[in-house]
């Protein structure tokens, strides 16, 4: 009690009053904390407060809509302070293209996400930070392969034969990979939206554009920073099936066995992070470093990748701050293993009374098969027989200077190198039936590639005032991207033992023939660009932006290799013309841009031809070549044409602040790989035929439209702070248009086929003229006769079930997005709730599709059992709309609780956390993920056949993370 009462004496009591510090009026409930303690209170309703507090104190005072401020307290006792009202909102710097501007000035759609607002937990790819935090913006990735990419969607469907995800741009490099740089090191993450925004990166801005900027180093002490975790991944849904007593009970072959085949496939997932940075900096000169290290292992066994990142940021300045350099160098290492995730597919449908193992199977290496059954393997043999690895390396460095020639003119030169290589290779162990391995006797392949990219970019910006009214910033810049890529593969077979691997291809013997084969290739490809920009400020009331960019791009035919792209956008602050006392923010901004998309390869607009085989002259073997593909010089951009309309608003002191924008686009002269008659004459090469049976052209327009908003409100109860957040997207499903172009007519065909076994002449999703895309199109469901058999609809009356009673059974794409995110903060405490959902959607489930009743005359593969089974039905699969189910679900996507301990002498800050991914999902689907799938993995990814879940999905996830942040 004395050693108390001695410790309080040597405090000192401060009083004062919290006032407005515009108005004077006095602002009651108050935050007064003594800095680096829990030792606070609350002002009253006349804005007074006592507080005792230590030798050397600080006292920090904050109050929702103000900017919090910090007071030495020194010798004083008494302390007033006048808060300023907090527009950090407005005067917010945005990054955009080519630049930052306030956040107020902004007239187009851009969304900016900030380091504390990113997703937590075991995040490995930088898209995963803003997965449902931007309205408009879809991340996807069903299943829970931490091998997987993620989809990235902007505003729906913009193309299907371009580039479908945005363009990232990190620290100005256009084009570099999200694979040079770990979520931790990611300052912030700007979202181009709309065409008014993108155009200024023209020819690769339909699809959206993502600006990535990194942490960068600060003026003062040195600052070290160790952050990690550890996450625990376990098995969240599978499909459940017959069990082997229930399997048999129903007529399967007795093999003695009762095997759980999904067990014996998965584990507990045991996954680590670990990052430590150090920044710091003088005012000449300011660095960040950082090293850091992923495992991810997954609940597949021998499935998972480790990563090493390392990056460093320095900038200095000299001459009084009018000579700014910059250096950004990455370097990542990705070393990844991977078995068939089909093995999943085949631990539903085989024998649960079947053994893993069989001695006197010594042809399949022990393990029991049964070679007789079509598309049936033994899932863990797959697994310990079929092996895959790729070691990738990243590296990123950039060089930037900025001289301020005059107080209002500044030159800017960057110059950057992307590199991208990997080394690929997989075994099939000479005992693999599933692989083909058997028949083979082992097969090995490896492979490499190198990409490079050079970027160089000039800039000179102008700004001045005329009046102290008219603020007028001026752009031009000059670009230059080369990139160049080679590699190689080969594989071989015939091995005489399986210890070698795919570490010594010599030990093939067969090096020609079934499933051998020796592949090269080089490509190169170059992008020039001119652009420009006018960015007008009056008075801080009227906004107006416009650009311009002309590109031209070496991979396009030779009559179409350059093109325009324009965009104007403007804006009124509206409070500035009208008093309405609850409004502090009404923004009214209009755009419209032309934004264009580079094809999927550089060569598109050239005839090719492939070596097919091999002939004998006089006695002398040589190599026989055929045409794949007919030439187009006529082939050219894509070009978007976007409409954009936006709200921006505040209410009660910037309080709740929200946007709403509505969006129309049409793209047209869609890059198609179309099929062509050979023989028939070519149009774009007047005189010729075409000798391949297809042809890259421009043809056909889509068009899609939506409706977004985003709100937040920060709410204040004493010690408690509570910021609910929520964004959502109304999407006008896509419409194709056309299909033609006058020289080429796809007015209607069908896509998704199902495939084997049964089912390769199903027809599963309509790409028609006039329709939207994404469109399920099969015969409808009505139920089962006696026999078994199922009962279709007959449409058109004649009596009899074929394709003219087939019709829309559902749609593959969403009409509706939704992200909800709660933060709260109690003293040292926070708490994160994350939700998503998506709405509108259906989904064709291929696992019941194929494996929900057991053919009557086949007993020997296993039944998914759903709470949709029908077991009345005996007949063989057949798509139709019995398979095609509502995907709308709502899922916690995310949730963290974290304490936060005051700084003492070893450490500055310490926060300590647990979080859950991938919580629970609300949804009345019944197979493995409801999630939106855009594109069909089973047909190339193709983006016109999206909500098929094959039957190769990897099954979802739920992860649990502990970790610390720790700041020395």
């Amino acid at each position: 009690m004395f050693f108390v009462l001695s410790v309080w004496a040597q405090g000192t009591t401060v009083t004062g009053q919290v006032t407005d510090g515009e108005t004077g009026e006095t602002v009651p409930g108050a935050n007064v904390i003594e800095k680096g303690t829990t030792n606070g209170t609350t002002t009253d309703l006349d804005g007074n407060f006592a507080l005792n507090v230590s030798e050397g104190a600080t006292l920090v005072v904050s109050f929702v809509g103000y900017r919090q401020t910090e007071v030495v307290v020194g010798s004083r006792s008494v302390i007033d302070v006048a808060l300023e009202l907090d527009v950090a909102q407005l005067a917010e710097v945005v990054v955009v293209g080519y630049g930052t501007q306030e956040k107020k000035e902004i007239t187009s759609a851009v969304a900016s996400v900030s380091a504390e607002d990113f997703n937590q937990g075991n995040i490995t790819d930088p898209t995963q930070l803003l997965q449902g935090k931007v309205a408009g913006l879809s991340i996807t990735r069903p299943g829970g392969n931490p091998n997987g990419g993620y989809n990235i969607r902007l505003r729906g469907l913009s193309t299907f034969g371009g580039n479908s995800s945005p363009l990232i741009v990190i620290d100005g490099v256009i084009g570099a990979s999200l694979d040079n740089i770990d979520p931790a090191d990611i300052e912030s993450m700007d979202v181009l939206k709309d065409g008014s925004a993108a155009a200024i990166y023209g020819t690769r801005g339909s699809s959206g554009v993502i600006l990535v900027t990194t942490k960068s180093g600060k003026k003062g002490q040195t600052s070290v920073d160790y952050n990690a975790f550890v996450a625990i991944e376990q098995v969240a849904n599978k499909i459940d099936v017959l069990s082997a007593s229930e399997f048999v009970a129903q007529g399967g072959t007795n093999d003695g066995s009762d095997t759980d085949w999904f067990e014996e496939l998965t584990e507990t997932g045991i996954s680590h992070t670990h990052n430590i940075s150090l920044s710091g900096g003088n005012n000449n000169t300011q660095y960040r470093a950082s090293v850091n290290y992923r495992d991810r292992q997954s609940v597949a066994s021998g499935h998972g990748f480790s990563r090493l990142n390392t990056r460093i940021n320095v900038q200095h300045s000299m001459f009084d701050n009018r000579v700014r350099f910059t250096f950004n160098g990455s370097f990542a290492n990705r070393d990844q293993e991977e078995v068939p995730i089909q093995a999943f597919r085949y631990a539903l449908i085989f024998n649960p009374t079947s053994p893993v193992f069989d001695p006197n199977a010594e042809q399949f290496g022990g393990y029991f098969q049964n070679p007789d059954n079509f598309d049936f393997f033994n899932p863990v043999a797959i697994i310990n027989q079929d092996r895959s690895e790729e070691v990738r390396k990243n590296l990123l460095t950039s060089y930037g200077v900025e001289w301020d020639i005059l107080d209002d003119l500044t030159f800017s030169a960057r110059y950057s190198q992307d590199r991208e290589s990997a080394i690929s290779g997989r075994y099939i162990s000479r005992f693999s039936l599933f692989g083909g391995g058997v028949g083979e006797n082992g097969i090995a392949s490896r492979g490499t590639y190198d990409d490079f990219d050079d970027l160089f970019e000039t800039t000179l910006s102008y700004n001045t005032t005329f009046n102290n009214i008219f603020d007028v910033t001026l752009l031009g810049g000059y670009s230059y991207q080369k990139r160049r890529g080679q590699g190689f593969g080969v594989t071989v077979n015939n091995f005489q033992l399986d210890n070698f691997g795919i570490d010594n291809l010599f030990a093939g013997i067969d090096r020609d023939g079934n499933q051998t084969g020796l592949g090269s290739g080089r490509s190169q490809d170059q992008i020039i660009a001119y652009f420009g920009r006018l960015n007008v400020n009056i008075d801080g009331t009227y906004f107006l932006s416009a650009s311009w960019r002309n590109e031209g791009y070496s991979g396009f035919g030779e009559n179409n290799q350059r093109a325009n792209f324009f965009a104007v956008s403007g804006g009124v602050e509206l409070t500035n013309l009208i008093d309405v006392p609850v409004l502090s923010n009404l923004k009214f901004r209009a755009g419209y841009g032309e934004t264009g998309n580079l094809p999927p390869g550089p060569y598109l607009s050239l005839p090719t031809v492939t070596a097919n085989g091999r002939t004998v002259v006089n006695g002398q073997e040589l190599r026989t070549f055929g045409p794949t593909r007919n030439a187009n010089p006529n082939l050219s951009w894509e070009t978007k044409k976007e409409i954009n309309i936006g709200i921006d608003f505040s209410l009660l002191d910037y309080k709740l602040n929200g946007t709403i924008d509505y969006y129309n686009r049409t793209t047209s002269d869609l890059i198609f790989n179309s099929p062509v008659s050979v023989g028939s004459p070519n149009p774009n090469l007047p005189g010729t035929f075409n000798v391949a049976n297809n042809t890259w052209l421009n043809l056909g327009e889509i068009e899609n439209s939506g409706l977004e908003f985003a709100l937040s409100y920060a709410a204040e109860f004493g010690d408690l702070t509570w910021t609910p957040a929520v964004n959502g997207t109304f999407y006008d499903q896509s419409v194709l248009n056309s299909l033609s172009n006058g020289e080429v007519s796809n007015s209607e065909f069908f896509i998704g086929n199902p495939g084997s076994p049964g089912q390769n002449d199903d027809r599963v999703i309509r790409v028609a003229e006039g329709q939207r895309i994404g469109d399920f199109w099969g015969p409808i469901f009505e139920g089962v006769d006696e026999s078994g058999e199922y009962i279709f609809r007959d449409l058109n009356g004649d009596g009899v079930i074929d394709t003219e009673d087939e019709t829309v059974v559902g749609n593959g794409l969403q009409s509706f997005d939704l992200g909800i995110n709660n933060t709260l903060a109690w003293k040292n405490w926070d708490l994160n709730i994350f939700l998503r959902g998506s709405f509108g959607h259906e989904l064709y489930n291929q696992f019941r599709g194929f494996y929900e009743n057991r053919d009557a005359g086949s007993n020997t593969w296993n039944s998914v059992v759903t709470d949709k089974t029908d077991p009345n039905i005996t007949a063989a699969p057949q798509f139709s709309s019995l398979y095609v189910e509502k995907g709308d679900f709502l899922r916690l996507d995310n949730m963290t609780l974290g304490y936060t301990l005051p700084g003492n002498d070893i450490y500055k800050k310490l926060r300590l956390y647990f979080s859950g991914q991938n919580l629970f999902t609300i949804t009345d689907y019944a197979g493995l993920d409801p999630e939106v799938r855009y594109n069909d993995s089973g047909d190339g990814d193709n983006p016109l056949a999206p909500g098929i879940e094959r039957r190769d999905t990897f099954f979802t996830t739920v992860i649990y993370t502990f970790g610390f942040n720790m700041t020395f």
